[in-house]
């Protein structure tokens, strides 16, 4: 399902962060629900599952704590709340429904909680086609780029991204594939619609920093800090 959609074929203009920002707040949370879950392999139509480490409550709801596991993938909006310490890694099944992502939405995707998020892919650790919201919790999103050539690696690929509530992101890309482009964090258009505007980092106007216009984010940063307030 994912495979057949991803996003490795298409191509879209960078805007990426300098080296380190920090206090990205604002955005709203986004919550209409998944049609599907993929999660440990097995994939999912309705909501009140569970695994060891995970519980799909609500259609549009998904809680970690303590998950370690293959990459999670959800097709529609999804809330996830972490608790205690969790990782995805992208899965190298021959079979496999997401590949190349630790952690794939096919909509808007907000984490929130108390916990930690570890997601790592080849070519990016964590795909969200529409907006991502970091609320209060940690998340290390990083891609190595491995078996990755002519085609953009980050730590986050997403439409929009916003930090808030405290939340702190590290996104990192690599890569040493002919034609790779390596960022900490790739916004993009897609799955926003005709006429949307997309590609907005939020920036909180208190920041030690002064907000940064979407239109600087140009530079190529394999690496990038963002910390909420």
């Amino acid at each position: 399902m994912f495979a057949a959609k991803s996003y490795t074929s298409r191509h879209y203009i960078a805007i990426v962060a300098m080296a380190c920002l920090c206090a990205l707040l604002g955005g709203p949370s986004y919550a209409a629900g998944a049609e599907s879950l993929i999660i440990a392999g097995a994939t999912y139509y309705e909501p009140g599952v569970s695994g060891p480490g995970w519980a799909w409550t609500d259609a549009d709801h998904l809680e970690l704590n303590g998950y370690a596991g293959e990459a999670i993938g959800a097709e529609g909006d999804l809330v996830l709340t972490l608790a205690g310490q969790n990782s995805v890694t992208e899965s190298h099944a021959p079979d496999a429904d997401i590949t190349l992502s630790g952690m794939e939405v096919w909509g808007n995707l907000t984490l929130r909680g108390t916990g930690t998020l570890t997601a790592t892919g080849s070519q990016c650790g964590i795909h969200a086609s529409q907006a991502l919201v970091v609320d209060g919790c940690t998340v290390d999103a990083r891609a190595d780029g491995a078996d990755i050539s002519d085609e953009a690696v980050a730590g986050v690929i997403a439409g929009d991204m916003a930090v808030r509530g405290g939340g702190r992101v590290v996104a990192a890309g690599a890569g040493s594939g002919a034609g790779v482009r390596a960022y900490g964090v790739y916004l993009q258009d897609a799955g926003l619609g005709d006429g949307a505007a997309g590609r907005r980092l939020s920036a909180d106007a208190s920041c030690s920093m002064p907000p940064v216009p979407t239109a600087v984010l140009r530079a190529r940063a394999g690496r990038l800090c963002l910390r909420g307030l």
